[in-house]
């Protein structure tokens, strides 16, 4: 079987501790290359929090550190959601500093990308910082790049503003950036993650199910001990779940752009479901999720972890 190759950026966070652990152990993917954004918490907290994760799933991927910062807006964090070190909870190993690359995150993608004989897909679970500067400095990428299949955005409300979802506001213009880039792009937001749940019995089965189940249920115990009787919200891992799993979503084919200046709208992702705005299609967006299925299917897969 042919794997796909993907390279995952990322800032770990709880939700991305998931996605990483069902991308790590699927054998239809072949994880080339892990980056680090500043996002959830600062870029040394997330790119040591990937470096944990690595040595507990005894996998040896090579990691690269990229964004410090957004390109233009200041920094916001999500330490409120995932705790100061991002990832607390759980007691890691110290991990193997030897899977930290010794240059930039977009150089090292540059260099994976343009070198594989297959076209790669980018899983951007974060901020889009590193891949705006991906686009920027080396245009050339685009055209080994079969797709990019986010998690960020929303048709309808957001969860860090009234209407802006965390990943885009975070660094709205690197989104613009990726957003009207040409490429084929997915985009797995707030409306299909709000849908995928696991409620306090799957979180009971996880705890027993293995390590990695035991990992994530203390994990998403101590920083969202009140979401487990309403369902812990599985984020990131919908963007693992379209790539090896597409037909448990809804999705529409639209134009999509985001706000750069509104005083009250900045970060938004503009969904022009309804064509109002007169411009072809750029984006596949989800809409919609099956539950039931998604859940069976993420269960299923974490049972492949270690």
């Amino acid at each position: 079987m042919n794997k796909k190759p993907i390279i995952i950026d990322t800032d770990p966070g709880i939700d991305d501790a998931v996605a990483l652990a069902i991308a790590l152990f699927n054998e239809e993917l072949d994880v080339r290359l892990i980056t680090t954004v500043n996002g959830n918490v600062s870029l040394e907290k997330v790119t040591y929090n990937t470096l944990r994760l690595l040595k507990f799933f005894n996998k040896e991927i090579p990691v690269a550190k990229g964004a410090s910062t957004p390109l233009i807006v200041d920094p916001v964090d999500a330490s409120d959601i995932h705790g100061e070190t991002g990832m607390d909870g759980y007691n890691f190993e110290e991990p193997d500093e030897s899977l930290l690359l010794d240059e930039h995150a977009v150089n090292a993608m540059h260099k994976e990308i343009m070198s594989s004989e297959e076209k790669i897909t980018l899983l951007p679970i974060g901020p889009l910082t590193n891949i705006a500067l991906l686009f920027k400095l080396y245009p050339e990428v685009k055209e080994n790049i079969a797709e990019i299949i986010l998690m960020g955005g929303s048709t309808g409300r957001g969860n860090v503003s009234v209407m802006a979802e965390f990943n885009i506001y975070a660094d709205p213009e690197a989104a613009k950036i990726v957003f009207s880039s040409g490429l084929p792009i997915v985009m797995a937001g707030l409306d299909v993650g709000m849908k995928a749940l696991v409620y306090p019995e799957d979180s009971e089965v996880l705890r027993e199910m293995n390590d990695t189940g035991n990992m994530i249920y203390h994990l998403f115990k101590k920083y969202r001990g009140g979401s487990f009787n309403s369902g812990l919200k599985m984020y990131d891992s919908c963007a693992v779940a379209y790539l090896l799993k597409p037909d448990l979503f809804t999705t529409v084919d639209t134009y999509v752009d985001i706000e750069l200046n509104g005083d009250l709208t900045k970060g938004v992702t503009i969904v022009d479901l309804k064509g109002y705005m007169k411009q072809e299609s750029n984006v596949k967006v989800c809409v919609d999720i099956n539950a039931t299925e998604f859940k069976k299917w993420l269960m299923e897969n974490l049972r492949k972890c270690k």
